[in-house]
């Protein structure tokens, strides 16, 4: 068989309704038994060594974390908390949305969990004020996206593992693109507001908007006083241990509504940039704290539901793995049969702009995101398009953040958009109708991405600046 008959192969089954996993490996084992080139055992090996990988042992971890967050009772919290934070603005509840998104998001790593978890109570809520459930669904499928963006992320792991790059920098790239991302779908949400004459969902009180200010103070200065408290010659440990003891206390004297959920990020972020635990360890790290906080601390959690949360994270990581170890073999062919290089070469023929080809390779993220699922259109896209990203020195790191963000669009979008489908269930709506009504919130998505790819700083400084 020639490399174009392995490649034929490959698109063969997967026009054929293939799931991607077997599509790669069975693409692969036949180009290898046919072309008699290579030994049979060299698939099997392969997989395996592309799954046989210590940074790779963060994907169950954050995606226990992300289950463990979201069945423990957090999303209430955080909706109250965004609630009290934006809710006195005119299309109170369409802020609300972002907000509890964004804070979310620094927990479950994942777009469909925001969307099938703290969605399902934004769209009951924006019904129950009065507002189109069209509307309701939109900004809520615009946010879910903000989900993997601002970390932890699972994408962002995976694409890590594959890219080899930090994945304490890629987290650190995604905070600001998410905050762009946020303010523009909240300027898009405040526009419908003035257009349709929304008013206020919640009557302004300056008690609440002070307590829920306060509650970012508190997590903004915890990094803060730990740096303050290292710099004075304490401990790092020790330092983090008597700052969490200060912070319980404090959260149980005053019923704050999302001090320790908001904490999650900062715990991961912080530990990471500052050495204390690798992306790994981090992952671990944010299980045990959310199993403090769902069995010890708010009570909201049974061993039942334990059992549950364990079961889905088994599923979730299984259904990853196989993937990842199908991509292994099928990058390593696509090494082999040179058809990297053949690409890398046909593009860097076509254009050697570095802007030009971005343009075209968002425009085929974008594509393949409508057809295939995140995980496996990264490890599908790096080993194609990252030989031509080393060439034209193109930060890899920020064509993580860029890669991503596509195909997170990508999942509001047909066929074989998740969200999308999510999002039909929950709400009630045919599939005709969400789409449509998701549509217009394309444009926030569109415009967050095309600021991220061509001002290269909104993902670098931070990484720049902390690593």
């Amino acid at each position: 068989m020639t490399p174009a008959g392995f490649k034929l192969t490959f698109l063969a089954l997967m026009g054929a309704g293939v799931p991607v996993a077997i599509a790669m490996a069975g693409s692969s084992l036949i180009y290898v038994m046919v072309s008699g080139n290579v030994p049979d055992f060299v698939v099997i090996h392969r997989m395996v060594n592309g799954i046989d990988s210590f940074p790779l042992l963060a994907v169950p971890f954050f995606v226990l974390a992300g289950n463990l967050m979201n069945s423990a009772g957090i999303t209430n919290r955080i909706y109250n908390f965004a609630l009290a934070l934006v809710g006195w603005l005119k299309g109170g509840l369409g802020h609300v949305n972002v907000v509890g998104s964004m804070v979310f998001a620094g927990m479950s790593g994942t777009a469909i969990a925001d969307a099938a978890g703290l969605g399902t109570i934004e769209i009951k809520a924006m019904r129950d004020h009065g507002y189109s459930t069209e509307f309701a669904v939109g900004v809520t499928a615009a946010s879910a996206t903000l989900g993997p963006i601002i970390p932890p992320s699972l994408p962002f792991v995976i694409y890590a593992m594959f890219a080899n790059v930090s994945v304490g920098a890629l987290f650190l790239a995604g905070l600001m693109p998410g905050v762009v991302m946020a303010l523009l779908i909240m300027a898009t949400v405040a526009y419908y507001a003035h257009r349709r004459g929304f008013g206020r969902d919640v009557k302004f009180q300056w008690a609440k908007l002070g307590k829920a200010l306060l509650e970012l103070a508190i997590v903004a200065a915890f990094p803060v006083a730990i740096w303050a408290a290292t710099e004075a010659g304490a401990l790092p440990t020790a330092a983090v241990v008597v700052a969490l003891a200060l912070l319980l206390v404090a959260d149980w004297k005053f019923r704050f509504n999302a001090v320790l959920p908001i904490l999650t990020p900062v715990l991961l972020i912080g530990g990471m940039t500052s050495g204390v635990f690798t992306a790994t360890e981090g992952a671990i790290a944010a299980c045990v704290w959310a199993l403090f906080l769902g069995l010890v601390w708010y009570r909201t959690m049974s061993p039942r539901m334990l059992v549950k949360v364990s079961m889905d994270t088994i599923e979730t990581t299984a259904t990853v793995l196989l993937i990842v170890a199908a991509a292994s073999i099928f990058g390593w062919m696509l090494t082999v049969t040179r058809t990297t290089e053949a690409i890398a070469a046909w593009v860097l023929a076509f254009t050697s702009d570095p802007w030009m080809f971005l343009l075209l390779a968002n425009l085929l993220m974008l594509f393949v995101g409508c057809f295939l699922e995140p995980t496996a259109a990264i490890t599908i896209l790096v080993p194609v398009l990252l030989p031509i990203v080393h060439q034209l020195g193109i930060d890899p790191v920020h064509f993580g953040l860029i890669m991503v963000l596509n195909l997170m669009i990508g999942l509001l979008h047909p066929p074989m958009g998740l969200v999308l489908f999510v999002l039909a269930r929950v709400s009630k709506l045919s599939f005709e109708r969400t789409t449509m009504a998701i549509l217009p919130w394309l444009l926030p998505l569109l415009a967050s991405l095309i600021l991220v790819t061509y001002v290269p700083s909104i993902s670098l400084w931070l990484p720049r600046v902390l690593m």
